[in-house]
């Protein structure tokens, strides 16, 4: 497409340059620029051009231009509107995807853009209409309707207005009321508050009362009175479908068709499927599905030819009562995945060639013009190394599957997987507020589906044993995320089998076994990033396998070579010989057999015999892909089947705690599950996943080895919460989704949560028990004077005792470990309450300064404590007494005064019977978490069978501090 500059308009110059929205109001038919601080605010007679720029993480900018059309706005201004959207699109190099908007009718990405909603005002600028800023208060009604984002509608004052449908807000001088029809969601009545809350914050500066009225309710309701009053008093409404129901109905029936524009008129197309070969490059089409209108330019249209398109579209949209539609307008190259979908065949890729050309013709044209554009080309991509988000001191256990069994691997066999198993982990470590959990299963690429099938059974009996508050992960060999590398550090990778199941499999099917041997010739690929990220993965012993971006290590009993690639680094060099000692130490190669270095290019003889002669081999590296921009998709399974609607420009406030959401970053898929959803949903958390990516809703054609994460609402990992603004006081919430916005509202817009005061915790030596944050950050550095919370792997530190004399050590050997705070247990057990009980029995001895006779553990946890061994090791002890340390900490560490305990008390107190969960009047004002902090000090003593005297010698506030720090528990 020619550009020149006569076809931009001059308050177009400049626009798009950096990530924000930007608008303009068409003023005496030119576009004129609004400020920021009247974003938000439009006129129901006027029409305005919406820019959204996204920088996405690869450095290029994303635009999406919108035009909206008031109710009232004038023809002539609207087609202005339409006009000026394509050549703004023609300023920013002919790619953006265009919008058209209709009061009252807005799609949920352009919505998204002015949370939690907009309310159009009543007049514009043709009508000569100006804002009286102190103007009388006018009681209002609004219609609401919307599960993620809001549409909000004034309605006549009336009570022909309300049905039971929808959500109405009653705008009053003095008080706003949000009358919940008894056919709403509970997360339709939770984003409606928003909208309560927009008009507190906007129209009564934040001061006023709020109430909600439940249609259905009778006049014993005072407020519900007094809402029916404004309405000439209360009086049932009548059953009927909604208007916009019948208006649903209608749109869906319409079928697809698509025309050609040809002189300005839409011509049908005819074909026997709808398919991208249709679709030729120097002409614009129209494709109408009844909600949406699409509007195709290709690559070789003039902007002329645009406009004329744009035209045709609109001219059909008045052939009928389409008010409801929306018209899409996308360029050649640049379709969106909404318009792909209506194709019964779209290809992958297509010949048309999509270069920076056009963007770069318009920048050079007003660089001379004196206009700064930096924007208007791609910004280098950031470079940085990839991060874990996850702390790295943990506990580390490992299961091989075998059969329908597990079997707890020791700590040097989980150095060592093996391509024809499965496995499960479970990763403790240390969160912001409580020790995170971790469980997942690792398939390799040889495994068999029974042994996978059992894998992921036996993981979700170990998630749903601890109330699902784990979190879940799937993972192929292969596909690892960073977290995985992180968490095992270093390990090897080996071919073939150990399970009965990958036996059975090769021995049915007549396949060699190809299990590792130590007497055979095996070729190993280095790969990592440092001494806390390698691994070395077992390839066919052949040279195909070589990557001249890799190194490698080839033996067999009696020789070992370590091969660079020319394109490696110091870096990996350095890699293959610290994995060397790994692998020596693993009994793989002699300890005593000197390594023979290979450079590409000037290899040996018997290298190349080692590998049955030289051949050809890449030189590609198998690069991860970077990372893409996230996409939040809110989730509904029935009876097999799933349908998803992405959330646009997300927030944690999107996330319900009635719903599931997948969370898609292309790379890895979270499956997100409300603490609401019913269980027999949340065992279907990892199918939802996989059909998912089944579905691949995005055409982004992810491989179905692709990462799954579960999480539940409440334990999301650090992983997951980078994509978010994240408050975890909004999670420790109790109630449903309306019921927490609902006390958001009403205590002026902060979440309430009754928590426990954070005490520092003991030191051992001087080293906090709980790293903070900048010795558990995951480091590259590798200095010999490094203290290590969590050890590395058992081969390391096996091999760091051989080289105690730091000048005798090798390169490629790791410093020793100083000492593992946090030790791997010896039994798959360690996680139940034994430690538990240590604690409290420590905590409580403290307080009474005499050994408890009987650890004080609620009837719930003691149910669950095992008998702890008699003849336990001092290093199973370690972390019972971490935890009785860290309970300490929380209470008696510091000097505290009588004085401060007066502080510490205003708690409020309740019977015991109306804080049990079956109560047949519950307490609903309180964290549900945290009931024992309720009781009064005679029912707390009496609940946990502590003697009398013990307890009530103790001062007040180290009766409340006891209660508190039992719901660490």
């Amino acid at each position: 497409m020619s550009v020149s500059m006569r076809d931009l308009d001059s308050a177009f110059q400049g626009a798009g340059q950096k990530a924000g929205i930007e608008i303009w109001r068409i003023e005496n038919f030119k576009p004129v620029l609004v400020p920021k601080s009247s974003h938000g605010k439009f006129f129901t007679g006027d029409s305005y051009v919406i820019l959204k720029t996204t920088a996405s993480k690869s450095g290029a900018l994303r635009h999406d231009i919108h035009y909206w059309l008031g109710k009232d706005t004038s023809q002539d201004e609207a087609g202005t509107a339409a006009i000026k959207t394509v050549e703004l699109d023609a300023a920013l190099g002919g790619r953006a995807v265009q919008y058209r908007e209709v009061q009252g009718h807005e799609t949920e990405k352009f919505l998204s853009y002015f949370k939690p909603c907009i309310i159009p005002q009543e007049g514009g600028i043709a009508s000569g209409f100006k804002r009286a800023e102190a103007e009388e208060h006018k009681t209002r009604l609004f219609v609401c309707r919307g599960k993620h984002v809001i549409h909000v509608k004034e309605v006549p004052f009336s009570r022909s207005s309300l049905n039971h449908d929808d959500i109405f807000i009653l705008d009053t001088q003095s008080k706003i009321f949000q009358f919940n029809g008894s056919n709403s969601s509970i997360q339709e009545r939770a984003k409606a508050l928003e909208v309560v809350q927009y008009i507190k914050d906007t129209y009564h500066d934040g001061k006023c009362e709020v109430a909600v009225v439940e249609d259905g309710k009778l006049m014993a309701d005072a407020e519900a009175g007094e809402f029916w009053g404004f309405f000439g008093g209360f009086a049932p409404l009548p059953r009927k479908m909604t208007i916009s129901e019948e208006n649903n109905n209608v749109v869906h029936s319409h079928s697809t068709k698509l025309y050609s524009v040809d002189k300005g008129q839409a011509v049908p197309v005819e074909g026997d499927s709808l398919t991208r070969d249709l679709l030729e490059t120097n002409k614009c089409y129209i494709l109408d599905c009844g909600i949406e209108v699409f509007v195709w330019m290709g690559r070789n249209t003039s902007l002329d030819e645009r406009k004329s398109a744009s035209g045709a579209a609109e001219e059909l949209l008045k052939g009928s009562d389409r008010s409801k539609s929306h018209m899409i307008r996308v360029i050649e190259g640049f379709e969106t995945v909404m318009f792909k979908s209506k194709f019964d065949c779209w290809p992958q890729e297509t010949n048309v060639t999509v270069s920076e050309d056009g963007r770069g013709k318009v920048a050079a044209l007003l660089k001379r013009q004196g206009v700064n554009v930096k924007g208007l080309l791609k910004a280098e991509p950031v470079k940085e190394e990839p991060q874990a988000f996850i702390d790295c001191t943990g506990n580390l256990q490992v299961w091989r599957v075998n059969g329908q069994e597990k079997v707890l691997l020791s700590g040097a066999d989980q150095t060592k997987l093996y391509s024809g198993d499965c496995y499960i982990f479970q990763y403790s470590y240390p969160g912001d507020e409580k020790e995170e959990i971790l469980i997942g299963t690792w398939f390799g690429k040889q495994s068999v589906e029974d042994d996978r099938a059992s894998a992921i059974s036996l993981a979700s009996k170990m998630v749903e044993s601890m109330k699902f508050l784990p979190v879940q992960a799937r993972i192929y060999e292969g596909h690892e995320p960073i977290q995985f590398f992180s968490i095992f550090q270093s390990f090897i990778v080996l071919k073939g089998g150990l399970s009965d199941g990958y036996k059975t499999y090769i021995a049915e099917k007549g396949i060699p076994d190809e299990t590792y041997k130590e007497d055979g010739v095996a070729l190993f690929r280095i790969q990592g990033s440092g001494p806390d990220n390698m691994q070395a993965i077992q390839v066919e012993p052949v040279a195909a396998s070589l990557n001249s971006s890799y190194c490698y290590i080839l033996h067999n009993d009696s020789t070992v070579f370590t091969w660079s690639g020319n394109l490696t680094s110091s870096e990996n060099q350095e890699l293959v010989e610290r994995q060397l000692d790994l692998i020596k130490l693993n009994d793989f190669v002699q300890p005593n057999l000197q390594s023979k270095s290979q450079k590409e290019g000037a290899e040996s003889e018997q290298f190349w015999e080692l590998l049955e002669g030289k051949s050809e081999y890449p030189s590609q590296k198998i690069a991860r892909e970077p990372e893409s921009d996230p996409h939040l998709f809110s989730c509904t399974f029935s009876k097999g089947h799933l349908k998803v609607s992405e959330i646009y420009n997300f927030t944690q406030d999107d996330l319900m705690t009635e719903d599931i959401f997948i969370l898609d970053c292309h790379s890895e898929i979270f499956v997100w599950v409300g603490q609401q959803v019913d269980s027999k949903s949340k065992m279907h958390a990892l199918t939802i996943g996989e059909k998912f990516i089944g579905h691949d809703f995005l055409l982004e054609n992810l491989p179905h080895e692709v990462p799954i994460y579960i999480v539940l609402e409440g334990s999301e990992p650090p992983f997951f919460t980078r994509f978010f603004t994240w408050d975890s006081a909004k999670t420790n919430m109790h109630g449903n989704s309306f019921q927490r916005k609902l006390s958001i509202v009403k205590n002026g817009g902060s979440p309430i949560v009754d928590k426990p005061k954070r005490r520092t915790p003991a030191s051992y030596g001087g080293r906090s028990s709980v790293p903070d944050k900048s010795q558990r950050s995951r480091s590259m550095s590798f200095s010999p004077d490094r203290v290590r919370v969590r050890g590395r792997s058992p081969a390391f530190n096996a091999l760091a005792a051989n080289f105690e004399n730091p000048n005798a050590r090798n390169l490629s050997t790791p410093p020793p470990m100083v000492r593992k705070l946090y030790p791997k247990s010896v039994t798959p057990d360690s996680e139940k309450s034994a430690p538990k009980s240590s604690a409290i029995a420590a905590l409580s001895a403290s307080f009474e300064k005499t050994p408890p006779r009987e650890p004080i553990i609620p009837k719930s946890i003691r149910a669950k404590a095992s008998p702890e061994p008699a003849n336990s090791k001092p290093e199973s002890n370690s972390k019972e007494n971490s935890m009785s340390s860290r309970i300490e900490s929380l209470t008696i560490q510091e000097d505290v005064k009588e004085g401060e305990a007066e502080d510490e008390e205003g708690v409020p107190i309740y019977p015991y019977e109306r804080l049990k969960i079956t109560s047949t009047d519950p307490i609903t004002e309180i964290d549900v978490t945290k009931r024992e902090t309720y009781l009064s000090s005679e029912e707390f003593r009496e609940k946990f069978g502590m003697k009398k005297d013990a307890f009530y010698k103790l001062p007040k506030w180290k009766q409340n501090k006891l209660k508190m720090a039992l719901q660490l528990f």
